[in-house]
């Protein structure tokens, strides 16, 4: 399932419903169909998941470090990281929090997720 996150100052951003997920309960949100975060709320979303981006890289890389140990000249698929998939909407809601009084962001999706 993909949800769609519409700015009112930026372009829309779809992800799939599993990273999504991640995100929005990281920064403490629930994943109905539908939600949103108001501008007061944008600016300490953004920094919840810079935070979170930082843990999870820093996660990442120790379990990287073990699997090149043990599977050394494997070819391996590249993996696609949470601090990877995050930056877009860390982007959209720092330039979303520092527009007007009327800024928002709202996610839609087919059901919740």
């Amino acid at each position: 399932m993909i949800v769609t996150f519409t700015s009112s100052e930026t372009g829309e951003l779809l992800m799939f419903a599993t990273v999504a997920r991640t995100i929005l309960q990281a920064l403490g949100k629930e994943t109905t169909a539908r939600g949103t975060f108001t501008r007061d709320e944008m600016a300490p979303a953004a920094a919840a998941l810079r935070q979170a981006v930082a843990q999870a890289a820093a996660e990442e890389d120790g379990v990287v470090e073990d699997e090149e140990e043990e599977e050394k000249g494997a070819n391996k698929e590249p993996v696609v990281t949470l601090s990877q998939r995050a930056w877009p909407f860390i982007d959209m809601l720092e330039r979303t929090g520092r527009s007007g009084p009327d800024a928002h962001i709202v996610w839609q999706a087919a059901a919740d997720f």
